[in-house]
């Protein structure tokens, strides 16, 4: 049986999910990034976290062939940084306030937390890759988060 496309994504898009900027360098070491959705944690000993990365996105080629990347979680009034980078502007740091971290790789100023990853493992997903990434750094800072629910960005409201 086969579940019709529309009737998948309207079920998923009732999964409220965060939003998270994943930033990496390309293999000329241009930071590159992109605004992704679908990202969790894997396990905590050792410290592994997943991505999905469609294989159309812009910086697919970046992230499927990454040694590193940072994944940085964005807090509430992050939404134009969020749009910014699920688009296609290739200057899509100019004017984002952000600091390198460990590995050299951005770091975005405000946001709740960020993990810095070595890549540990890719398979291939349908239409994306799931990349695992083991956290070689972790920090956070209190606030709300930005949140991502039925194809649109939403704020936490407790």
């Amino acid at each position: 049986m086969t579940v019709d496309h529309h009737a998948f994504r309207a079920v998923l898009g009732r999964f409220a999910s965060g939003v998270t900027v994943v930033t990496a360098f390309d293999s000329e070491g241009h930071d590159q990034g992109m605004t992704i959705s679908a990202f969790c944690s894997v396990s905590l000993e050792p410290p592994l976290v997943l991505m999905c990365v469609d294989h159309s996105a812009s910086i697919y080629a970046t992230l499927s062939a990454a040694s590193h990347f940072v994944v940085n979680i964005l807090s509430e009034g992050q939404e134009a940084i969020a749009r910014r980078f699920a688009g296609q502007d290739p200057n899509r740091f100019d004017g984002i306030g952000y600091t390198r971290g460990i590995i050299g790789l951005p770091v975005l100023d405000e946001v709740l937390g960020y993990v810095e990853c070595r890549t540990v493992a890719r398979n291939n997903a349908g239409d994306h890759d799931v990349i695992v990434g083991q956290v070689e750094v972790a920090e956070s800072r209190d606030g709300k988060p930005l949140l991502y629910y039925r194809g649109g960005y939403a704020q936490l409201e407790r």
